[in-house]
């Protein structure tokens, strides 16, 4: 008889938080009703709580002076995610040949690199030492 009471309590409960659920006004909804759809901007920078940059998107424009596999340096869409000390420890960017990401490790030069440029791709490992190894494929 005791269980029987229980799941009773139980069913009428769940029934009443369903119920609230179902008829409960959609703050959320109406809270977005005025946010724009898109934020159009030329970068944009996440800092912390003490107004360090800690991630950046932004798009770089070609740069004539810098030469990169033999050619000038492409225009690129690069998402930065910097370390506290502000060292980039991931870097993803895009070109119109292909695109790039960099995961970069606690000491420097650490770091893994995979790359696809044209029609190359390429896997780098790097430790704390210097040790490379490249993998194509």
């Amino acid at each position: 008889m005791k269980t029987q009471r229980l799941l009773i309590v139980l069913t009428a409960v769940n029934l009443g938080l369903l119920g609230y659920q179902l008829l409960q006004p959609r703050i959320g909804l109406a809270a977005t009703a005025d946010v724009p759809a898109v934020i159009r901007a030329r970068a944009l920078e996440i800092i912390d709580d003490r107004g360090k940059v800690r991630a950046s998107l932004s798009v770089l424009p070609e740069d004539p002076k810098v030469i990169w596999n033999g050619k000038p340096y492409p225009e690129i869409v690069l998402l930065r995610m910097m370390s506290p000390d502000g060292r980039p420890n991931v870097k993803l960017g895009a070109t119109k040949n292909g695109s790039g990401l960099v995961i970069g490790g606690e000491s420097n030069p650490t770091y893994v690199q995979v790359q696809a440029d044209g029609g190359e791709s390429t896997v780098k490992l790097i430790d704390k030492d210097g040790h490379e190894r490249v993998i194509k494929p």
